[in-house]
Protein backbone atom coordinates (compact mmCIF):
# COMPACT_ATOMS: atom_id res chain seq x y z
CA UNK A 1 0.00 0.00 0.00
CA UNK A 2 1.80 3.44 -1.05
CA UNK A 3 1.79 6.55 0.94
CA UNK A 4 -1.39 8.08 -1.07
CA UNK A 5 -3.57 4.92 -0.88
CA UNK A 6 -2.99 5.29 3.51
CA UNK A 7 -3.44 9.38 2.76
CA UNK A 8 -7.14 8.41 1.01
CA UNK A 9 -8.05 5.96 3.77
CA UNK A 10 -7.41 8.49 6.33
CA UNK A 11 -9.21 11.25 4.80
CA UNK A 12 -12.07 9.27 4.16
CA UNK A 13 -11.30 8.06 7.44
CA UNK A 14 -12.07 11.92 8.92
CA UNK A 15 -15.07 11.83 6.76
CA UNK A 16 -16.70 9.24 9.14
CA UNK A 17 -16.33 6.65 6.33
CA UNK A 18 -16.51 3.35 8.08
CA UNK A 19 -15.32 1.59 5.02
CA UNK A 20 -12.23 3.25 4.86
CA UNK A 21 -11.56 2.82 8.63
CA UNK A 22 -12.26 -0.91 8.15
CA UNK A 23 -9.48 -0.50 4.91
CA UNK A 24 -6.72 1.05 7.21
CA UNK A 25 -7.07 -1.34 9.89
CA UNK A 26 -6.54 -3.81 8.02
CA UNK A 27 -3.68 -2.22 6.71
CA UNK A 28 -1.94 -0.80 9.76
CA UNK A 29 -2.91 -3.09 12.40
CA UNK A 30 -0.09 -5.78 12.64
CA UNK A 31 2.57 -3.14 12.55
CA UNK A 32 0.35 -0.54 15.27
CA UNK A 33 -0.22 -4.10 17.33
CA UNK A 34 4.14 -5.00 17.28
CA UNK A 35 4.64 -1.45 18.16
CA UNK A 36 2.45 -1.63 21.51
CA UNK A 37 3.70 -5.09 22.22
CA UNK A 38 7.16 -4.04 21.76
CA UNK A 39 6.66 -1.05 24.03
CA UNK A 40 4.22 -3.17 26.97
CA UNK A 41 5.70 -6.51 26.33
CA UNK A 42 2.30 -7.59 27.66
CA UNK A 43 -0.14 -9.48 24.86
CA UNK A 44 -3.13 -8.66 26.66
CA UNK A 45 -2.51 -4.58 27.28
CA UNK A 46 -0.75 -4.46 24.28
CA UNK A 47 -4.26 -5.63 22.53
CA UNK A 48 -6.14 -3.39 24.59
CA UNK A 49 -4.05 -0.54 23.72
CA UNK A 50 -4.14 -0.98 20.17
CA UNK A 51 -7.90 -0.91 20.46
CA UNK A 52 -7.57 2.50 22.27
CA UNK A 53 -5.27 3.45 19.29
CA UNK A 54 -7.94 3.26 16.39
CA UNK A 55 -10.18 4.68 18.70
CA UNK A 56 -8.08 7.62 18.83
CA UNK A 57 -7.09 7.54 14.91
CA UNK A 58 -10.89 7.00 14.13
CA UNK A 59 -11.58 10.22 16.12
CA UNK A 60 -8.31 12.22 15.26
CA UNK A 61 -8.48 11.63 11.61
CA UNK A 62 -9.05 14.87 10.60
CA UNK A 63 -6.29 16.21 12.08
CA UNK A 64 -4.06 14.25 9.91
CA UNK A 65 -2.61 16.71 7.31
CA UNK A 66 -0.77 15.71 4.36
CA UNK A 67 2.71 16.81 4.25
CA UNK A 68 4.87 14.96 2.03
CA UNK A 69 5.64 12.56 4.78
CA UNK A 70 4.47 8.83 5.47
CA UNK A 71 1.21 8.44 7.31
CA UNK A 72 2.35 5.63 8.94
CA UNK A 73 4.73 7.84 10.92
CA UNK A 74 1.39 9.42 12.05
CA UNK A 75 -0.05 6.33 12.94
CA UNK A 76 2.79 4.94 14.64
CA UNK A 77 3.49 8.10 16.60
CA UNK A 78 -0.33 8.04 18.11
CA UNK A 79 0.42 4.21 18.86
CA UNK A 80 3.40 4.36 20.55
CA UNK A 81 2.57 7.24 22.42
CA UNK A 82 -0.37 5.46 23.57
CA UNK A 83 1.65 2.71 24.62
CA UNK A 84 3.94 4.52 26.45
CA UNK A 85 1.62 6.50 28.05
CA UNK A 86 -0.12 3.31 29.49
CA UNK A 87 3.51 1.98 30.39
CA UNK A 88 3.73 5.03 32.43
CA UNK A 89 0.70 4.45 34.53
CA UNK A 90 1.47 0.77 34.76
CA UNK A 91 4.80 1.98 36.36
CA UNK A 92 2.84 4.68 38.59
CA UNK A 93 0.53 2.12 39.68
CA UNK A 94 3.39 -0.71 40.84
CA UNK A 95 6.12 2.13 42.53
CA UNK A 96 8.06 -0.29 43.70
CA UNK A 97 9.31 -1.86 40.12
CA UNK A 98 12.12 -0.39 38.64
CA UNK A 99 11.79 1.07 35.33
CA UNK A 100 14.34 -1.53 33.70
CA UNK A 101 11.64 -4.13 35.07
CA UNK A 102 8.96 -2.23 32.83
CA UNK A 103 10.60 -1.91 29.52
CA UNK A 104 10.11 -4.27 26.95
CA UNK A 105 13.08 -6.59 25.95
CA UNK A 106 15.56 -5.36 23.39
CA UNK A 107 15.15 -8.53 21.40
CA UNK A 108 13.19 -8.51 17.81
CA UNK A 109 9.69 -8.66 18.64
CA UNK A 110 7.12 -8.80 16.86
CA UNK A 111 7.14 -5.15 14.97
CA UNK A 112 10.35 -6.07 13.69
CA UNK A 113 9.01 -8.99 12.00
CA UNK A 114 6.23 -7.10 10.28
CA UNK A 115 9.07 -4.42 8.95
CA UNK A 116 10.61 -6.77 7.13
CA UNK A 117 10.04 -4.74 4.36
CA UNK A 118 12.18 -2.53 1.83
CA UNK A 119 10.98 0.04 4.31
CA UNK A 120 12.79 -1.76 7.17
CA UNK A 121 15.83 -2.06 5.30
CA UNK A 122 16.27 2.05 4.13
CA UNK A 123 15.77 3.22 7.81
CA UNK A 124 18.25 1.01 9.08
CA UNK A 125 20.62 2.38 6.29
CA UNK A 126 19.82 6.03 7.46
CA UNK A 127 20.23 5.22 11.26
CA UNK A 128 23.57 3.84 9.90
CA UNK A 129 24.37 7.55 8.90
CA UNK A 130 24.01 8.92 12.18
CA UNK A 131 26.07 8.95 15.01
CA UNK A 132 26.08 5.56 16.96
CA UNK A 133 25.16 7.56 20.35
CA UNK A 134 22.44 9.33 18.18
CA UNK A 135 21.49 6.11 16.69
CA UNK A 136 20.84 4.02 19.89
CA UNK A 137 18.97 7.26 21.63
CA UNK A 138 16.57 7.08 18.54
CA UNK A 139 16.30 3.62 19.07
CA UNK A 140 15.54 3.78 22.32
CA UNK A 141 13.03 6.15 22.56
CA UNK A 142 11.02 5.64 19.73
CA UNK A 143 11.06 1.33 19.51
CA UNK A 144 12.04 1.14 23.19
CA UNK A 145 9.84 3.36 24.87
CA UNK A 146 12.14 5.28 26.68
CA UNK A 147 11.39 8.73 27.96
CA UNK A 148 13.44 12.01 27.29
CA UNK A 149 14.55 11.94 30.75
CA UNK A 150 15.69 8.29 30.97
CA UNK A 151 17.70 8.61 27.78
CA UNK A 152 19.11 12.30 29.21
CA UNK A 153 20.59 9.99 32.34
CA UNK A 154 21.58 6.77 30.08
CA UNK A 155 23.71 9.49 27.96
CA UNK A 156 24.57 11.79 30.66
CA UNK A 157 23.34 15.05 28.97
CA UNK A 158 20.82 17.79 30.13
CA UNK A 159 17.56 16.78 29.17
CA UNK A 160 17.74 19.41 26.25
CA UNK A 161 20.30 18.45 24.56
CA UNK A 162 18.88 14.93 24.35
CA UNK A 163 15.50 16.66 22.65
CA UNK A 164 18.13 18.40 20.32
CA UNK A 165 20.15 15.02 19.60
CA UNK A 166 16.38 13.33 18.56
CA UNK A 167 14.85 16.23 16.80
CA UNK A 168 18.07 16.88 14.36
CA UNK A 169 18.35 13.09 14.19
CA UNK A 170 14.92 12.86 13.19
CA UNK A 171 15.17 15.51 10.48
CA UNK A 172 18.51 13.75 9.48
CA UNK A 173 16.28 10.59 8.98
CA UNK A 174 13.63 12.39 7.13
CA UNK A 175 16.02 13.60 4.49
CA UNK A 176 17.61 10.49 4.10
CA UNK A 177 14.28 8.54 3.76
CA UNK A 178 13.08 10.92 1.24
CA UNK A 179 16.60 10.77 -1.39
Amino acid sequence: MTHEDLEQLIARTAMGERAAFADLYMQTSAKLFGICLRVLDDRTEAEEVAQEVYVKIWRRADRYRVNGLSPMTWLITIARNTAIDRLRRRRDAQPGLELAETLADTAPGPEEQVMQSGERAQIAACLGELNANRAEAVRRAYLGGETYADLAAHFDVPLNTMRTWLRRSLLKLRECLTR
